[in-house]
């Protein structure tokens, strides 16, 4: 169970903190069941409701400081994704997007930008889907990158920048 004041990762709302546990006083809820109260830190003032002994894997705590440092320091040995061909690879994305994991966001970003630059060396263009699935990866990834390491989501890209290039 988590704690009032925890970091949460919740579905596509991304990280979000506990700001309540208790019993909801709306008509829609079930009255003799607990629930969060979470607050998405990167979104308008919203409020998600979502039941403490609901069983599903949408919500997970928020990475540490360490497993940020972690995650980062590993980025240069994790693996592309291989996929057979391009209209494999919307689908490969979709379902590592899915699993709501730092190292699936990292893999895509990774993917995506080895892609590009082999892309535009060869006086291509990038695709427009990779270009969606590569903003959705680096917001959720910066975003939970941001509230681990406690530095501005914008500082993210930099920090990862210099952190690969001192470790090359």
């Amino acid at each position: 169970m988590y704690q009032v004041n925890d970091h949460v990762v919740y579905g596509n709302y991304g990280i979000c903190v506990v700001k309540a546990i208790g019993k909801l006083e709306m008509d829609s809820a079930a009255k003799d069941r607990l629930y969060y109260t979470l607050e998405p830190m990167y979104s308008e003032k919203n409020l998600i409701y979502t039941p403490v002994d609901k069983k599903d894997a949408t919500m997970r705590c928020a990475i540490t400081e360490q497993e940020a440092w972690n995650l980062i320091d590993g980025i240069q040995g994790q693996e592309m994704i291989q996929v057979a061909d391009e209209k494999r690879a919307e689908h490969e994305y979709r379902e590592i997007m899915k699993t709501n994991e730092c190292t699936g966001w990292s893999r895509i970003i990774k993917t995506i930008y080895l892609k590009n630059r082999k892309r535009l060396e060869g006086g291509k263009r990038y695709t427009a889907k990779d270009d969606v699935y590569l903003r959705l990866a680096e917001d959720f990834l910066y975003r939970e990158l941001a509230a681990a390491l406690n530095v501005n989501r914008e500082d993210v890209e930099s920090i990862i920048s210099d952190r690969v290039k001192q470790l090359s």
